[in-house]
């Protein structure tokens, strides 16, 4: 220690360069001097040491952060976590007052993070809680605010999974910590919190003893891991140890009173609290007595505040945690329980009035609007079900709830206009936009006749004004913003009917059929604004910014309006179309799908610049492409066979534009879809003539070039990129093999020459690599059996045989690739797309791969190494840190285990050692899919060792690669008990969906070194606490009753029930 006293100043002068160098450089020599600080147990007496002599904040911090690492990630003695935690709970009551709030946070977090780890050491770390109130009875205010603070983070970090920790061990004690010890916080809190009202003690003291209570009420009680920000908290499962306190009314009321007493933050976590409280569950209370007292008390709260109307004004966070706590009411009460309540009348009138100020307000409270529509329509679809005398009082509120909403949403639109940069428009806002569009339906539909009368009185004024302004000429800035007002009340409008439709499907059939024809009134006026929308001056304004969103209000109106009244499950004889008729001559679905299309090809003519609006329209078309009654339909217009037979740039100017690339895909999917509804080779052809074409221009390039470098220079890289998402769409629409014949005959072998040129061209350029690479992979991918050749047929090998082509080609780029700026896009992207594309082609059971040997043909064995020399340039953590990529990588390998494990087994050790680790590291991965690929890879490497190797092969000679692997396995002979050990971990551990796979490897493992199994089951008990090893011990011993020595799949099965059994048995006890 006398060595780190003399360099304490040196220390301290690094540990302030740490925290407030002003240059990288600086920053990270101080971080490469102090890191061992934070990586060795050893250096715990060190931080200690600092702690203790060092007066300088940032070493205090340095040392407190770096334990807490320590402690986290190293397996600490029981005896070493009790010392360390006793040691920081003195520490904070002697220095904790007067530390930096920073350090002291430090510090307190560190001690929590302890007393978590060391909860089943011993008893000590249980009373924690009692040394708290111990430093609350100081009488000091800084060490009554330390306790509070201790307490706050110890609730938190108990309710917090810990990193590196099973989700298990941290709910293990989760429920320790609830049934011991958090009612006792809860009751301390209280406790202060009654105190500290009474003796007007200063904010801080107030906020820490609510932050406390509120972390209190935030507990995960059951183990849901509920997101308490998010908005749609579910019912907080109280234990039944907590109902006096809940049922006590001086509960309640504190927190009332607290916000009564106080600004924010104390009055927002008062309320915070009380949201908290309204969601406890209903059978919390002893009787429905108690409950209704419970609710009366909260409601009379709530019409309190709002009478005097205190703190909500002034401060908005009270405002929006006032609007989410009424908004619980409803979540959590009965509609007949909330009319029972004494002043209800005035409660409703209340809040039917703070809504209406809320909607009027909608600059200040456009966040909060959301859980008060909520509760209306709640309030709404619960009248069906009200039963008795008490009324509602809702068919005099909702009506006027409903049309400040819509004449606020307008009049918003001139004042954003007028306000310019001040005001954000909530067109623009999307996602608060369709939460409240979820609520208006039930509202409107209340009173569906008041309220789409109310809707018309106000779109038909706009129709008219926007029917007169197409023939307006030479806008002037006046004009120009009169006319952006307009759209953008038209925009508005048209998204609220939409809306109102779509809750046609929420509606009861009974009143729903009776308000079809109302729907139809409504949508016909929607449908009849479109007739206006392209002609005369609007035809010159789609580049602004109000018709574009107008145009997105359509396409939203369009796809509310097929959900509900285009369809499988609709009847033709509608009441919607009988009213669509009268007014527009819409009679049937065909009429309305004729409407849409148009809108949709006008969009991809004129919005090209406009990437999103371009996304939505495709958006749209694809689902009414991929909707079977709706499909059928299209096919039977006109202008679906015009798209079909006129689908390039000179007709969709959208295909120009650099920004809709990815769209290409979409809008290519779709057509083809359509295409191939029906079998007409003839039209096929006729279809795919542009992209014939394009080919034949990058062909005639190539021939006359004399090198890649020189089709670069002369192909337009933007039309090989469109080129290849334009496959790649028509590809991944051919879903069966008669599809899928017509593609493969027109691509191959025309055109793959050409598709190689490019590669080779533009191997550089990921823009182009990607596509294209996509395109193949999705070209080889054998999904729905599509992929069914004749048995006399050559293309399955053919067609492998230009894949690894392909992978050759792109392999030989990128393996020379050595500094990127970005490895993901430039390198890692393009590997691991060549790595799916390999490993389709080889699952797709549609190649011999036995062929390609016998006839001395090299495509596969070039494929293979060069897929995995690709696989092993990525560092071992990148793959496992990118899901894409650790997907495929991973998929390939379990292909390679099971049909070509002799291929893996006769890599070289470095390779053969890099995969073995890489699959341990995979069974570990939280992704099912990943480890369960890895257990099979496993499991046919472990086999095939144990039939060629332990075993005599039954055919008397061992297959190729067993020499080889078992030379592996002397080298290595660490790589296969490894991995036992990872999945007996894994197993017994911790939490796992997919025992049933990592179960299959574990017996081929075992049989292939019964001694190495025994001594790594000793290692497994050793390594657990003493006073679990006997339990572990026991359990394992029945793992091998009546298992054989041999792979049968009745043995295997018999394996397998005997782990889950262990398991069983292990986890039920501890």
């Amino acid at each position: 220690m006398d060595a780190i006293l003399a360099q304490l100043p040196q220390i301290e002068a690094m540990c302030e360069q740490l925290y407030t160098a002003q240059t990288p450089d600086h920053r990270t020599q101080a971080e490469q001097m102090l890191r061992p600080f934070s990586q060795s147990t050893e250096y715990i007496a060190h931080c200690k040491a600092i702690l203790d002599n060092s007066r300088s904040p940032y070493a205090q911090l340095l040392a407190s952060s770096s334990l807490l690492r320590l402690v986290t990630e190293h397996a600490l003695s029981a005896q070493i976590r009790i010392e360390m935690k006793k040691y920081f709970m003195q520490y904070l009551d002697t220095h904790g007052p007067g530390m930096e709030a920073y350090v002291c946070t430090s510090v307190v977090q560190l001690l929590c993070r302890t007393v978590k780890l060391a909860w089943f050491d011993a008893d000590a770390p249980r009373g924690i809680v009692d040394e708290c109130k111990a430093l609350m009875e100081r009488g000091s205010p800084g060490h009554y605010l330390l306790a509070l603070k201790v307490l706050t983070m110890l609730v938190s970090e108990i309710n917090t999974a810990t990193p590196g920790r099973t989700l298990t061990a941290h709910r293990k004690i989760a429920v320790s910590f609830r049934d011991l010890s958090l009612l006792s916080v809860f009751k301390v809190a209280l406790v202060a919190l009654r105190q500290l009202l009474d003796n007007r003690a200063e904010p801080r003291l107030k906020e820490q003893g609510l932050t406390l209570a509120l972390a209190c009420l935030s507990f995960d009680f059951v183990g849901t891991c509920l997101d308490d920000s998010a908005e749609d908290m579910s019912t907080i499962q109280v234990p039944s140890s907590w109902r006096g306190l809940i049922e006590d009314p001086s509960t309640l009321q504190l927190f009332l009173d607290y916000y009564a007493a106080s600004g924010p933050p104390p009055s927002k976590l008062a309320l915070e609290c009380l949201v908290r409280l309204a969601s406890v569950r209903r059978s919390l209370f002893s009787s429905d007595v108690e409950r209704s007292k419970f609710l009366n008390r909260l409601v009379n709260g709530c019409r309190d505040i709002l009478r005097a109307q205190s703190g909500l004004a002034e401060h908005h966070d009270n405002y929006h945690e006032f609007c989410r706590l009424l908004g619980r009411l409803k979540t959590n009460y009965q509609l007949s329980e909330l009319v029972s309540v004494d002043n209800y009348t005035e409660w409703i009138q209340l809040v039917a009035q703070l809504t209406i100020d809320s909607l009027n307000s909608w600059q200040w409270a456009k966040d909060s609007v959301y859980y008060l529509l909520g509760l209306w329509s709640r309030l709404v679809s619960s009248m069906p079900y009200l039963k008795g005398d008490s009324p509602s009082l809702l068919e005099a509120n909702v009506p006027k709830i409903t049309q400040a909403y819509i004449t606020s949403r307008l009049e918003s639109v001139r004042l954003v206009l007028v306000g310019g940069s001040s005001l954000d428009d909530m067109l623009d806002a999307e996602d608060q936009l369709s939460e409240q569009l979820e609520s208006l339906p039930y509202l409107v539909r209340f009173q569906y006749d008041k309220s789409s009368q109310f809707v018309c009185s106000l779109i038909d004024p706009l129709v008219v004004n926007y029917k007169q302004a197409t023939t307006m000429t030479g806008l002037d800035a006046a004009a120009k913003q009169q006319l952006a007002v307009l759209e953008g009340q038209l925009a508005w409008m048209v998204s609220i009917v939409g809306s109102v439709i779509r809750g046609r499907l929420s509606s009861s059939s009974s009143s729903a059929e009776s308000q079809e024809s109302i729907d139809g009134d409504l949508a016909a006026r929607v449908f009849g604004l479109l007739s206006l929308m392209d002609t005369g001056v609007h035809q010159g304004r789609y580049q602004e910014n109000s018709r574009q969103r107008l145009d997105m209000a359509v396409l939203g109106f369009f796809q509310n309006f097929r959900k509900v009244y285009i369809g499988e499950q609709v009847m033709q004889s509608s009441n919607v179309y009988s009213k669509l008729g009268e007014r527009l001559g819409l009679a049937d679905h065909q009429a309305v799908l004729t409407l849409m299309l148009q809108k949709i090809a006008t969009n991809l003519k004129v919005y090209g610049s406009s990437e999103g609006l371009v996304h939505l329209t495709l958006t749209l078309f694809q689902d009414l492409a991929t909707g079977y009654m709706s499909g059928k339909l299209l096919l039977k217009l006109e202008a679906v066979h015009f798209m079909l037979g006129h689908h390039t740039s000179a007709y969709y100017s959208f295909l120009d534009a650099p920004p809709n690339s990815r769209n290409r895909t979409c809008y290519y999917n779709t057509l083809a879809r359509l295409l191939f509804m029906e079998d007409a080779p003839s039209r096929f052809k006729g279809f795919m003539a542009p992209l014939q074409s394009a080919f034949g221009e990058i062909a005639a390039r190539s021939s006359n070039c004399s090198s890649p470098a020189q089709l670069r220079q002369s192909a337009p890289q933007l039309a090989v990129v469109g080129l290849f998402r334009d496959l790649r769409g028509i590809a991944a629409a051919t879903a069966t093999r008669r599809t899928y014949s017509l593609l493969f005959d027109w691509m191959y072998p025309a055109h793959f020459r050409a598709v190689l040129c490019c590669l080779e061209a533009f191997a550089d350029t990921p823009a182009v690599t990607t596509p294209l690479l996509k395109f193949v992979s999705e070209f080889v991918f054998n999904k729905s059996q599509r992929l069914t050749f004749d048995s006399s047929s050559p293309n399955g090998i053919l067609l492998f045989r230009e894949v690894s082509k392909v992978l050759v080609c792109y392999g030989q780029h990128v393996l020379n690739v050595q500094q990127v700026s970005d490895p993901y896009n430039d390198k890692y992207k393009g590997i691991w797309i060549c790595l799916q594309a390999l490993s389709r082609a080889m699952s797709g059971n549609y190649v011999n791969f036995g062929v390609f040997e016998l006839y001395g043909d090299a495509a596969l064995s070039d494929a293979l190494g060069v897929a995995l020399r690709m696989a092993l340039s990525i560092p071992l953590a990148d793959i496992m840190s990118y899901k894409k990529v650790a997907k495929a990588y991973f998929s390939l390998i379990e292909v390679l285990c099971h049909n070509h494990t002799g291929t893996v087994a006769c890599q070289d050790s470095v390779t053969f050692g890099f995969i073995l680790s890489s699959l341990d590291q995979g069974l570990k991965s939280l992704d099912v899919s990943i480890s369960s690929a890895c257990a099979s890879a496993v499991d046919n490497l472990a086999s095939f060792y144990f039939r060629n190797v332990v075993r005599e092969p039954e055919s008397g000679r061992p297959a190729p690669g067993s020499a080889e692997m078992q030379e592996h396995l002397r080298q290595q002979p660490a790589l296969l008990p490894e991995i036992l050990r990872s999945l007996f971990e894994i197993i017994l551990f911790e939490e796992n969906s997919n025992q049933w796979s990592l179960s299959r490897p574990m017996l081929s493992l075992i049989l292939i070194n019964e001694a190495v199994y025994l001594q790594l089951r000793q290692q497994i008990i050793v390594a657990q606490p003493p006073d679990k090893q006997p339990h572990l011990a026991a359990c394992l011993d029945k793992l091998m009753t009546d298992v054989g020595s041999n792979l049968e799949p009745k043995n295997r099965d018999k394996f397998t029930q005997n782990l889950t059994i262990v398991r069983h048995e292990y986890r039920s006890k501890t």
